[in-house]
């Protein structure tokens, strides 16, 4: 996860530095508090675009021609080892995560970008704002990424994340869970949705987990264990499908 500094208070400054294309004209506000002229927003400079707005107010559905797009470039099969890229090895139990990326209809989807964050093995993430006493890892950053094959087929080498204490409620803890974000075949499709693992004597004290009050849907959450999925001598493999629509879409964070 990244962090961001403080946005600079001189808005007359910024305006003046701004270099992108049109800016709209000053808000004029007449009346009530802050009454005067109020800057545009305009963020730090290396966010603001670089093209010129694309009107949309024909055909809103155009959004998803016109959307940014990435191509297989951009992400390197070391992506989904999340135990690769530090200094040494990360602590832990190691795992591998795979399964199918389908559509309602059940056909793969190809090429789709499937993100992955997770807590380290003693529940702690690598964000300044985890506040959970439980030690970091200096070789494990939690974080990973990877494109779906041809048959929708998506892989991930990691940690078992721990568990840790849900601070919305008194002695109460999260179970082991990966995130997962997926954008199917449009922007508009985008889930995110949290995957469990089997055996979890958490999962029925979990208020996340227990909110989902479709049975079925709640128990497509769980991965299930699988022996094909295991690295002999190395990790134990865990399968969990994602269906990104229909009667039985996974369920994400908006209650589908």
């Amino acid at each position: 996860m990244s962090t961001t500094e403080p946005l600079a208070q001189d808005t007359g400054r910024e305006v003046a530095d701004f270099t992108g294309p049109d800016v709209a004209d000053f808000t004029e506000i007449t009346s009530g508090e802050g009454a005067g002229t109020v800057p545009p927003y305009l963020g730090r400079p290396e966010r603001r675009p670089q093209q010129r707005p694309v009107p949309l107010v024909l055909d809103p559905d155009a959004v998803e021609l016109r959307a940014p797009v990435f191509g297989a470039a951009d992400v390197s099969p070391l992506d989904a080892d999340l135990t690769l890229g530090h200094r040494g090895e990360p602590l832990g139990e190691r795992i591998t995560v795979g399964g199918r990326v389908l559509d309602g209809r059940g056909r793969p989807v190809r090429g789709q970008l499937v993100e992955l964050w997770q807590a380290n093995a003693a529940g702690r993430y690598a964000h300044r704002m985890d506040r959970h006493a439980a030690p970091l890892d200096a070789n494990f950053t939690g974080a990973g990424r990877c494109l779906t094959d041809d048959e929708g087929r998506y892989r991930f080498t990691t940690i078992r994340p721990g568990a840790y204490p849900d601070v919305t409620r008194h002695n109460a803890w999260r179970p082991s869970h990966l995130h997962f974000s997926l954008f199917g075949t449009a922007f508009s499709q985008r889930l995110v949705t949290q995957m469990y693992f089997p055996g979890d004597p958490l999962l029925p004290y979990d208020s996340i987990w227990t909110s989902v009050r479709d049975t079925s849907a709640r128990r497509r959450l769980v991965a299930a264990y699988d022996p094909g999925l295991n690295e002999p001598g190395r990790s134990l493999g865990y399968r969990w499908d994602i269906v990104l629509d229909g009667p039985d879409a996974t369920w994400a964070e908006e209650g589908r």
